[in-house]
């Protein structure tokens, strides 16, 4: 039963949220490798990603968009530890592990204004925006009268 829903879901929801995600490769996931868990909104006039990055800054982080439709977020996955001035100072545990180097990809539906994506990382959260094309308008038909 589920099959015949799916595939009218398809049939009316062609472009549904769920195929925004490109599934990993099994050979991009390596042990210096993560992957980024991300919720997606779907609202009216826009698409919007909230991913957890806990202790990486802004800068830290790339949001491109590739191959016209695709959006990558990556991160180089290096913390900067605290250093201390004083000499004969050491650090007698780390057990904070740097973030991994993350990678995750989307495909974008033909409805996506790539030129109008922002970004912000604020307390550990990074949102992405991706703003909806307006429909395009209806096809008008025009009676012509014959004479």
């Amino acid at each position: 039963m589920s099959t015949v829903v799916d595939v009218v879901s398809q049939l009316l929801f062609p472009e549904s949220i769920e195929r925004l995600v490109i599934p990993s490769r099994s050979n991009e996931s390596s042990e210096n490798r993560g992957s980024i868990p991300v919720d997606i909104l779907d609202t009216p006039k826009e698409y919007i990603f909230y991913m957890d990055v806990p202790g990486l800054s802004k800068s830290d982080i790339q949001v491109t968009v590739e191959d016209e439709n695709t959006l990558v977020i990556r991160s180089n996955g290096k913390r900067k530890r605290e250093e201390s001035e004083e000499e004969g100072c050491k650090y007698v545990r780390l057990e904070r592990k740097p973030p991994l180097k993350l990678m995750r990809k989307f495909k974008l539906p033909d409805t996506c204004n790539v030129s109008a994506i922002t970004a912000k990382c604020e307390n550990g959260v990074l949102t992405v925006v991706v703003e909806k094309l307006p429909p395009p308008s209806k096809a008008k038909t025009v009676k012509v009268a014959i004479s």
